[in-house]
């Protein structure tokens, strides 16, 4: 059974920094991508990062503007995403998710699997 769930959520004040995990479970992490996405309040889903575990390819939101690092410990089946320089618009409920293919993609909809989510709140 696939299984993803977040943790490392939090407040922090701008210019902060946080680092948020995924523990996946029920299948073989190395060949599949990891995306994490956040969610505010009646919008929709938006792709903050992805990891493609096959070769290790990377790829982030253009907001990120390399605040952020994605990264995996195939050992512990773990994939983080490091967040530096938080600023308030960072505020949102942060998501990992699989769809157990290869390749990224930025359409929340092609993915099958979410862990609940771990809130992140930037405020001063």
């Amino acid at each position: 059974q696939v299984q993803l769930v977040e943790s490392g959520g939090g407040f922090v004040q701008p210019g902060g920094s946080l680092t948020l995990s995924c523990a996946a479970s029920g299948f073989t992490l190395d060949y599949y991508a990891i995306g994490w996405f956040r969610q505010v309040p009646e919008k929709e889903r938006v792709g903050v990062a992805c990891i493609e575990n096959s070769d290790g390819s990377t790829y982030y939101g253009d907001f990120v503007r390399g605040r952020f690092t994605i990264s995996v410990d195939l050992v512990n089946s773990t994939v983080s995403l490091r967040m530096t320089n938080l600023e308030p618009e960072d505020t949102a409920v942060y998501y990992c998710a699989t769809d157990l293919y290869r390749l990224c993609t930025r359409d929340s909809n092609e993915y099958d699997y979410w862990g609940r989510g771990t809130q992140v709140t930037v405020s001063s």
